[in-house]
């Protein structure tokens, strides 16, 4: 790969790459971070790339850069530092009533759902369960899945919006 089109590269697939990442770590800076490392971790190695598979090639190291962090001894050290500051701080009765309030308006949005987003929206949002396993106990392409879990969202987003206009 020449050094034009890993530069091309970068900016094609840069968007892409802090995406998975942030959707694994759920941390904006950390992101940020593994993104660098992911370009750099692909730069020391671009050469054993073909340009036709650069997209998919960067995914995976983007994902296995972000496990990688999820598994450092430093996230799990920062995860139980976090869970113990929030200990001392115990929410009020009223917002713990809030939020429930909350959760339960909302699965009841996520039953109201017409087909084909009330199973696939319950299965996913009330039963946890992943992608995959829906796309395979519905016998529905994986692809299929996520669009129906995309647009419930905007359905379920447009519903609380016009909840809160109520009030």
């Amino acid at each position: 790969m020449t050094t034009q089109q890993w530069q091309k590269s970068i900016e094609e697939y840069e968007n892409l790459v802090f995406t998975i990442c942030y959707q694994m770590v759920k941390d904006y800076h950390e992101a940020q971070n593994l993104t660098q490392e992911t370009f750099l971790s692909a730069y020391t190695h671009r050469e054993s790339c073909q340009i036709e598979t650069v997209k998919p090639w960067l995914a995976r190291i983007a994902a296995n850069k972000a496990k990688d962090y999820l598994k450092s001894a430093y996230f799990r050290r920062e995860r139980i530092e976090i869970s113990q500051e929030q200990k001392d701080t115990s929410p009020l009765p009223e917002a713990i009533y809030l939020q429930k309030e909350a959760v339960e308006k909302m699965k009841q949005h996520i039953l109201d759902l017409q087909e084909p987003y009330h199973l696939v929206s319950r299965m996913y949002f009330l039963e946890g369960k992943m992608i995959a396993d829906i796309a395979k106990e519905l016998n529905r392409p994986q692809k299929t899945i996520q669009t129906q879990l995309y647009r419930s969202k905007k359905i379920l987003q447009e519903k609380m919006k016009k909840e809160e206009r109520k009030i």
